[in-house]
This record gives structure tokens, C-alpha cells and sequence, in this order.
């Protein structure tokens, strides 16, 4: 048997009630809250990125591929370019890729029952992934697109429908200027009514049928703005742009929609430095502790150590000891802060009881994402840090005792 194991079991489970008992208590709490303000504070900020990220690329896929355009990236100034069947495949053949459809946009005024919206309308076609949006979805259907001709349908977020008094199935007339000043008017129809929570997006836009577009903008049935492409893993999205833009004709160019928002992104990005701020406090919260419940561990156990020492016992053995201890307190309140942590996680994925306001955060509930690699991490990197941390005052305490002292200590 371990000796020094053996002792250091014995003083962790010692059910009789003392100051140090205590202490070992507090220890471990505070082991524990470290741990789980670390695990949420990942899950948290982890879930508000996806949710975040995922509701932009919803309505604009992971990558656009357009033709190479020297003045903007956006949308809404891209020029018109022929559609390409070799282009196409080359997307889809992409092992990243998992929906390729092309888009076209056009800026227009909406006029409603009392007054007026300028929006961007987009036009996408029937093998759109209308899959990615069904979450946004209020009231209403998507666009139905016939055989021939083109949609007289739209659908508009809640937002636009908000300031036009607008609802399902109401009538609205879309205005559209043409370069050579001209005005072009269509009647639409509201099929649906759409919410992504992101300002930027609601306010500017509204789905339509592409060949409605291709009309306006008096460009042939083969014409396009671009293709949105959607991938499985958004963050590989700028490799798997580059990738595509290697493999590119001549004139066509690709962009992640991270490099086309980037303020959105940059904002998002600015969460990792939160969770680090986060994590360094709780680990520095959670050393303090140990080191604070081991020194006073070491002094309540004086006498002890004095009569380990006069019977021969090495300073290494002697030092074990505490560290098992240690480690023991370390290792029950990451179980703790385990527990705890995720369990909070869980009860807000099922039940969303922290909510936030939408026109702030994009979001109305918290999202929360765990990622158990990054939970391991936690773990283990606490572990780790304070078991080295707990050397110093073991080393430099019990190797200064003199056992003489030590048996006269009262």
C-alpha cells in the first residue's frame, strides 16, 4: 500500500469535525464554481457565436462565388454574369459542399397600405435551400416557383411588414429604377413572413423569385449575380473559399461571408477574448483557494509532520501526502463544477429560462453549445495548473520544518 496515499485518504475522508474540515469544503466550492463559471462561460459564448453565425448564413450560405467585381463584394452591386454549368459542377464536386444555388438581387421600393420601404430584394431559384431558414419562418410559406414565367410572390421579414401593415396574403406593389431612370412596377403577393432577428438583415431584405429579377435587370434566362454555397462545417469556411477560388475560371472570384460581414464577425470574434479574461480569473480564483486550504492544511498537521519526520520519514514522502490531498480536493470539485455546469447547460437548452433582448444580442434566449473537447480542456488544464501550483508551498513549508519544532507546536 502507498503510504503516503494511504495517510492522505485518511485525512481527506476524516468525518470528524474540525476547522480544517471546513476549510476542505470551501476549497472544493470553490474548485467547483471556478470550474462551472469556465464550462458556462465557454458553452455560452461558444452557443451566441453559432447561433449567431448560423442565422447569417442562413440567408447567405457560407460562400458566394461571383464575378470578379474590383468596387464591392456586396450583394446588391454585383454584376450579372452567365450562368456556367462547368463552374456549377466544379462547386458541387467540392467535398465541403453540401447545397450550391444560384442568387440575384435588385434594390426596390415597397409600397404598403400607408407608406413606403426600400429593401434589396433577392432572388433565389426552386433549389434553393430553403431548408436553413425554416427556423425563421413566422407566418406563412416560402415562395412557390411555377413551371413558367416567375413568382409574384415575396416574402418579407416581420420587421418590413411591421412599418408596411402588412400581413399573409396581403397585396403590395414593388417600384423598381431602372439606370435610364425609368420605373417599372410589380404587383407581389406576401407568401410568408420571415424573423432572423438580426437587424441588418430584416430591415433590407425580402425573397422573390430569381426570374423576376433576371426581368428587371433585362438579362437573358442564363444570367445570374452569383452562387451561395452552403457547407457542413461553417468554420472551414475561408479554407474551403480559397480552395474554390483556386480551382476558378478566369473572372470569378470567391468570398466566405465572414470576409464579406466582417464587423459582424469581428464582433463575434471578440467572445474569445472574453472566455479567455473569464477563464484566467477562475483559474487564478481557484488556485488561491488551494494554496490558501493546503497552507493552512500544512499548519493544522504541524504536529503530524514533526513525528513523520522523527520516525524517519523523507521530506518527498511527507510532501505526497498533501499533494494527494491536494489533488483529491482538486479533482472532487471538478466533478462538482462538472455536475453542475452542465446540468445548468441542459436545463437552459430544454427550457431557455435566460432570455436576452433580441435587439441588442440578434437572439431572444441564450444559446448554449458544449463542446467536449473544450469541457476536457478545462478539466484537465485545472488540474494540472494548480497541482504544480500546490508544490511550491509544500516543498518550501514541509523541507523548513524541523521536527524538534514541529513536536513542540501546539
Amino acid at each position: 500500500m502507498n503510504f503516503s496515499r494511504f495517510i492522505a485518504g485518511r485525512l481527506a475522508f476524516n468525518r470528524q469535525h474540525s476547522f480544517s474540515r471546513f476549510i476542505i469544503r470551501l476549497a472544493i466550492a470553490a474548485t467547483a464554481i471556478s470550474v462551472m463559471a469556465m464550462i458556462l462561460t465557454i458553452a455560452f459564448a461558444v452557443g451566441f457565436k453559432y447561433a449567431i453565425a448560423e442565422k447569417m448564413f442562413g440567408f447567405s450560405g457560407h460562400i458566394r462565388v461571383t464575378h470578379y467585381n474590383l468596387e464591392n463584394t456586396d450583394t446588391a452591386l454585383v454584376k450579372p454574369a452567365e450562368g456556367s454549368d462547368s463552374v456549377l459542377m466544379l462547386l458541387k464536386s467540392d467535398p465541403a459542399a453540401t447545397y450550391v444555388s444560384a442568387f440575384a438581387t435588385k434594390d426596390a421600393i415597397l409600397k404598403g397600405p400607408e407608406s413606403f420601404e426600400g429593401l434589396k430584394l433577392k432572388g433565389v431559384d426552386s433549389g434553393y435551400a430553403f431548408a436553413h431558414l425554416n427556423e425563421f419562418l413566422k407566418s406563412g410559406r416560402w415562395i412557390h416557383f411555377p413551371d413558367s414565367g416567375y413568382s409574384n410572390e415575396i416574402n418579407i421579414s416581420s420587421y418590413t411588414a411591421d412599418q408596411l401593415k402588412l400581413k399573409t396574403g396581403d397585396k403590395l406593389f414593388s417600384y423598381f429604377i431602372q439606370p435610364d431612370g425609368s420605373k417599372r412596377v410589380r404587383p407581389l403577393v406576401v407568401a410568408g413572413i420571415f424573423k432572423t432577428g438580426i437587424e441588418n438583415y430584416d430591415r433590407v431584405n425580402a425573397l422573390v423569385d430569381i426570374r423576376l429579377i433576371q426581368r428587371l435587370n433585362n438579362w437573358s434566362a442564363g444570367e445570374i449575380g452569383g452562387y451561395e454555397i452552403f457547407i457542413r462545417d461553417y468554420e472551414m469556411a475561408d479554407s474551403v473559399s480559397n480552395r474554390m477560388y483556386s480551382k476558378l475560371p478566369h473572372l470569378w472570384d470567391s468570398h466566405s461571408i465572414a470576409e464579406i460581414y466582417r464587423s459582424i464577425f469581428d464582433w463575434l470574434n471578440l467572445q474569445d477574448t472574453t472566455i479567455v479574461i473569464v477563464i484566467v480569473m477562475m483559474v487564478m480564483v481557484a488556485i488561491l483557494n488551494l494554496v490558501t486550504c493546503l497552507i493552512i492544511l500544512l499548519l493544522e498537521r504541524t504536529h503530524m509532520i514533526g513525528l513523520l519526520k522523527s520516525m524517519g520519514s523523507r521530506d518527498r514522502n511527507i510532501q505526497r501526502i498533501f499533494l494527494y490531498h491536494g489533488a483529491l480536493i482538486t479533482f472532487g470539485g471538478i466533478l462538482l463544477g462538472d455536475f453542475f455546469g452542465l446540468l445548468i447547460c441542459w436545463v437552459q437548452n430544454r427550457f431557455g429560462f435566460i432570455t436576452l433582448p433580441e435587439d441588442s444580442y440578434f437572439i431572444s434566449t441564450a444559446a448554449v453549445r458544449i463542446n467536449w473537447q473544450q469541457v476536457a480542456w478545462v478539466n484537465l488544464g485545472t488540474f494540472v495548473v494548480c497541482f504544480i501550483v500546490l508544490l511550491i508551498p509544500s516543498f518550501f513549508i514541509i523541507r523548513r520544518l524541523s521536527p524538534v519544532k514541529a513536536i513542540a507546536f501546539n
